[in-house]
């Protein structure tokens, strides 16, 4: 019987809830005692970036697994919108827009 390898998520896709707290409990945490250390009353105040943004959050629980925000969320870290820059040589936008 042949085992077929489940396949990769794309980078570009969130981590599942799961897969953080699995990740956290790998390097010896949980979110209770994740935000028990850092000074949080209530403790379940780790569960807020797993359901919405929290930038703080988001940094202590990477942070505990040793690796990026971006890596666990890029969709809350990719760059939306950038700014056109101006070539000064040229005096061009990128996009052949004259610059001002």
């Amino acid at each position: 019987m042949t085992k077929h390898k489940a396949p990769k998520k794309p980078a570009s896709s969130d981590w599942h809830r799961a897969d953080i707290k699995a990740a956290l409990e790998k390097a010896g945490w949980s979110l209770r005692r994740l935000a028990a250390h850092h000074g949080y009353a209530a403790p379940t105040t780790l569960t807020i970036p797993l359901n919405r943004p929290w930038p703080k959050g988001e940094r202590i629980i990477a942070a505990a697994i040793g690796v990026d925000p971006a890596e666990i969320w890029p969709s809350r870290y990719q760059k939306k919108y950038s700014a056109p820059r101006c070539d000064e040589d040229a005096k061009t936008l990128e996009g052949d827009v004259a610059c001002a």
